[in-house]
């Protein structure tokens, strides 16, 4: 499997991810666009793994390597490729979507509970899923659901957490990839987002709720496997 991963910033990485690759025996490839814009070509790809980030997807004029990574998404939509995008990422596949990506009404940082969608529960690539659980997020903007997209569920602060395309692309605005490392890099470049808002943790909150990570990690690893089955 010719699997590629678009970092946005150097702090938000694949965590978890790289884990899953590791253990199934495949190789993934890091494209930093913060480094270098270059993209692959989505003839070469079979899975996409698009990262998070900071900046809003509307931004090109500040980050213009944002041109070229969607670009690449909507190749890899269009060639039914794998498409799998964490938060930013997420924004990015709707956006490739038609679909707009705005402010969501609060601001939502730390370990809150997602509940999964009811008609999500039947979805085979979800069946590690259970009804509830407490994902990490970092993130103020949302977006309108993809038509014929599925959502995946929601949390109290913000409705639509994650979606399936047509099988081969999955949106997480959360994060289950995250590990210690990743979280101690939010914190060290972008702690100023801690306001004080209802669905903002502290850092210590933020810090105690790393005991979420085995059971996400789990979540994930078996969710991978479902949505790649047929690349292995």
């Amino acid at each position: 499997m010719r699997a590629h991963c678009i970092m946005n910033i150097p702090f938000e990485g694949p965590g978890y991810i790289s884990d899953w690759m590791v253990q199934r025996g495949v190789s993934m490839r890091i494209w930093k666009l913060y480094e270098n814009p270059a993209v692959p070509r989505a003839e070469d790809v079979d899975l996409l793994v698009v990262m998070g980030g900071p900046m809003n997807i509307y931004e090109e004029d500040k980050y213009p390597y944002l041109v070229g990574e969607k670009k690449l998404i909507k190749a890899c939509i269009r060639q039914h490729k794998k498409v799998l995008g964490i938060c930013l990422g997420a924004q990015l596949i709707a956006d490739a979507l038609d679909r707009k990506v705005f402010r969501n009404n609060e601001k939502e940082i730390g370990w809150f509970q997602l509940v999964l969608e009811k008609d999500a529960r039947g979805n085979e690539i979800l069946s590690a899923f259970p009804e509830t659980i407490i994902p990490f997020h970092w993130h103020g903007e949302t977006f309108d659901l993809p038509e014929g997209a599925a959502l995946l569920g929601s949390s109290e602060a913000c409705q639509n957490q994650g979606f399936i395309y047509e099988d081969h692309v999955l949106a997480l605005q959360f994060h289950l990839e995250i590990t210690a490392q990743i979280i101690e890099g939010l914190l060290a470049h972008v702690s100023d987002e801690l306001t004080k808002d209802p669905y903002v943790n502290s850092i210590q909150e933020i810090r105690k709720g790393l005991e979420h990570c085995p059971a996400n990690r789990e979540i994930l690893f078996h969710t991978l496997d479902k949505f790649l089955a047929d690349k292995k």
